[in-house]
């Protein structure tokens, strides 16, 4: 029997149960369901006029993946969901819904024209704005929009801490370009994680989630975000229950980054920790069987200085209790560079506070946005902003084979290129096998190209060596 049926079931029998119980349950049940289904309702219209539908066109890979060495890009069209976060018109999204975008707008809840009544229970055309992107984070698949509106509906941030398995939620957004959309389902998990290794923690919930709702929030029975819909595991590519949302919490570090600085600077104290195990306990004799445990401290890091040692057990961060490596890591790399962080330490049989500064990671590559100038590192041609390599960038890029090459640092928002598929920390080699060592090369040959030439360039992408080819616009 399927789901829906089982618990459609399930409910009506319980209903029937408390009918035949008393009199009084018999009266008081329907009225229960009934302000129930007012409940729910009162909330979806609160909800619904600060979520928004976002239509791209982008420049991508035609069926493959975005990030692959050597695909055919063309122009696609993509629609997607988004939720406005400041009545002064941010609105957060998934990244891959405007990736690539080169024309973006989104078509907000209240009707197109003032004269409609809007009481029609066929909806009214939204009203189309056009929308700018802040900043995109790739490791999370979240990014910021901009539309120049004020004193628009936004929804609040629910510390996401707080959302438990069995909590009820409901999915808004315009799944497969279906607008205005809620399901409602329940948390089936929290901290999940889809690979071992991933950095990325996800709310698992059974509310359904298809193509479309992409970047539309997850809310709870108090109107508050709680996630932004993200990816579902499905066999079929519908909605199987396996819906996945980026926690409220993340979401609103991601934002608030964004908004201030344009990215995201990801923090790191220069340690490294491992998940204690009953076997591990054993064979090192300590004291408790869980945790957190530091298994390395890099020489000359903010751990190494503030005194942190291998071996040593962390019991809380910030004093928040840290229960396995990879929630420590999360809160750390949550954490601005700059900020200090406090952690509990079992040493032996003793306990002591440290105070750890943090640094920005050394592996992200926006933080290369930082050394542009929008004019003096502008590559127009191909819509980004390039720097040159140096001691300092050659000593932030490990990988790095040889000193040769420019380095992309960001897309230029604003300035509409050709679709090259390049990256954030991307060093162009050459182009058309030509070698380039400075941005005044890369300027002159790409400038001497006609609309329609092709375009080779020999790319290093973490120490990967690649062509990505495409035609000049």
């Amino acid at each position: 029997m399927p789901f829906a049926t089982v618990r459609r079931t399930v409910t009506l029998t319980a209903v029937s149960l408390l009918l035949a119980a008393s009199p009084s349950a018999a009266q008081e049940t329907p009225r229960a369901l009934t302000d129930l289904s007012t409940a729910f309702e009162a909330l979806v219209r609160e909800i619904s006029p600060s979520v928004v539908q976002i239509f791209a066109t982008a420049v991508a890979p035609v069926g493959g993946d975005p990030r692959a060495p050597s695909q055919v890009l063309a122009q696609q069209r993509r629609g997607g969901s988004g939720v406005i976060v400041s009545s002064d018109g941010y609105i957060v999204t998934n990244n891959h819904v405007v990736e690539g975008a080169r024309r973006l707008y989104v078509v907000l809840a209240e009707p197109a024209s003032d004269q409609a009544p809007g009481q029609s229970l066929v909806r009214p055309v939204g009203r189309r704005v056009m929308a700018e992107i802040v900043g995109t984070d790739l490791e999370t698949d979240l990014a910021v929009l901009k539309i120049e509106e004020t004193g628009l509906p936004y929804m609040e941030f629910r510390d996401s801490d707080e959302v438990h398995p069995g909590h009820v939620v409901l999915a808004f957004g315009s799944p497969l370009g279906l607008s205005s959309t809620v399901t409602m389902g329940v948390v089936s998990a929290v901290g999940r994680q889809l690979r071992e290794d991933a950095p990325m923690v996800y709310i698992q919930t059974d509310a359904p989630i298809n193509p479309g709702n992409s970047g539309g929030p997850l809310v709870d029975t108090e109107g508050r975000l709680v996630g932004i819909n993200t990816m579902i595991l499905s066999q079929s590519g519908g909605s199987e229950g396996l819906g996945f949302a980026a926690p409220s919490n993340i979401v609103q570090a991601v934002f608030d980054q964004i908004k201030s600085h344009g990215r995201v600077r990801r923090g790191m104290i220069g340690a490294n920790t491992q998940t204690i195990t009953p076997t591990m306990a054993t064979g090192l004799r300590l004291t408790r069987n869980w945790g957190v445990i530091v298994s390395d401290v890099y020489p000359g890091s903010p751990a190494a200085r503030a005194g942190l040692q291998v071996g040593d057990i962390i019991e809380s961060l910030d004093a928040k209790p840290m229960e396995n490596a990879r929630q420590f890591d999360v809160n750390v790399y949550g954490k601005d560079p700059g900020s200090v962080v406090t952690l509990n330490v079992r040493r032996a049989l003793g306990q002591q506070s440290i105070r750890v500064p943090v640094a920005e990671r050394a592996n992200d590559p926006g933080r290369f946005a930082d050394l542009v100038d929008d004019e003096r590192n502008l590559v127009a041609t191909l819509g980004l902003l390039a720097v040159e390599l140096n001691d300092q960038i050659a000593g932030l890029m490990p990988w790095l084979r040889e000193r040769a090459g420019v380095v992309v640092a960001a897309q230029a928002y604003g300035v509409v290129g050709a679709p090259s598929g390049l990256q954030p920390a991307d060093v162009i080699l050459s182009v058309n096998g030509q070698a380039v060592m400075t941005l005044g090369q890369l300027n002159s040959i790409l400038g001497r190209m006609d609309p329609g030439d092709p375009v080779v360039l020999h790319v290093d992408r973490l120490g990967q060596r690649m062509f990505l080819v495409f035609e000049m616009e």
